[in-house]
């Protein structure tokens, strides 16, 4: 094995043109220099330089180790400056699981600044319908999970990240967007668009169509937000969806669910230290206004 050392001296030698010089760069004297090139010749039976006066002049095998100086420490020195990000959190990955489709468009805005914020951190994000979001969570799958319904586990904590209601998409023509709240049976007599989600995890359902014991004329579901809201603009369907999705979008009303159906969304995440990058996508997330 080659020490690094002696590639080291040859190259702040190169760099300065003096023994001197280069032993003062590297913090070292003069003899600790001489004496570490001296261990290295004997332990590998070379010569790296021979003196001309007061000058260095270096052998072939020195010329060699320069030449693997200046490719090697430079990546070895990077790879130390990686390291030390890796230890401080300025490096890594985050893998977000969605459990809200919806919060696509929310968290798009989180995106962008916590990229420019970390550039060594990688993003990744997968959507938690086809696979259980908390189980992925615990089984480090994930680092973060999006989700509306926090389920209290050993070992998890979950961060609140803003409030909103859910409210009935209907159209803007449609007779309920002339309503202050819409009432369970009402929705008897309408197609329901969800996303495809069981109805056990569906609010609608939990808690407004089930305990009324009403359900709508016909559920069908579909996995675009847009395509959700244009189907609903046509009058063809309503949706139960979040408020703040609603603003600035053209030809559809929100008319409030009931006595209303408040929500949350959540970030959860494994208890215990975190890296720096994970706690600031928290915060980012935190400060940006829906």
């Amino acid at each position: 094995m080659i020490d690094i050392q002696p590639l080291a001296i040859l190259r702040e030698i190169d760099r300065t043109g003096s023994l001197t010089d280069a032993a003062d760069r590297m913090n070292l004297t003069q003899s600790a220099v001489s004496h570490a090139i001296r261990r290295f010749e004997e332990r590998h039976g070379v010569k790296l330089w021979e003196r001309e006066g007061r000058k260095l002049r270096l052998t072939p095998t020195g010329e060699y180790l320069l030449g693997l100086a200046a490719r090697v420490l430079p990546q070895l020195e990077y790879g130390a400056s990686v390291l030390e990000d890796y230890a401080r959190g300025r490096r890594g990955a985050i893998r977000v699981g969605m459990e809200c489709h919806p919060c696509q468009h929310w968290l798009m805005r989180v995106v962008d600044p916590f990229l420019a914020a970390w550039p060594d951190v990688d993003l990744d994000v997968t959507s938690a319908f086809q696979f259980g979001g908390l189980a992925a969570l615990i089984g480090h799958e994930i680092d973060l999970l999006v989700t509306p319904d926090p389920i209290d586990r050993p070992g998890l904590k979950y961060r609140p990240v803003f409030n909103y209601e859910l409210v009935l998409a209907v159209a803007d023509d449609h007779p309920l967007a002339r309503k202050r709240q819409v009432t369970a049976p009402e929705i008897a007599f309408e197609t329901l668009i969800t996303y495809p989600v069981a109805r056990e995890r569906l609010d609608i359902y939990t808690q407004f169509l089930v305990p009324a014991q009403a359900l709508p004329r016909r559920h069908r579901t579909v996995e675009t937000t847009d395509l959700m809201l244009r189907l609903v603009a046509s009058g063809r369907a309503v949706s139960a969806t979040p408020d703040w999705l609603l603003r600035g979008v053209k030809g559809v009303t929100g008319v409030r669910i009931g006595s209303g159906i408040p929500k949350s969304i959540h970030l959860g995440y494994r208890a215990g230290p975190m890296p720096g990058y994970l706690e600031g996508f928290m915060q980012l997330a935190e400060s940006v206004e829906i």
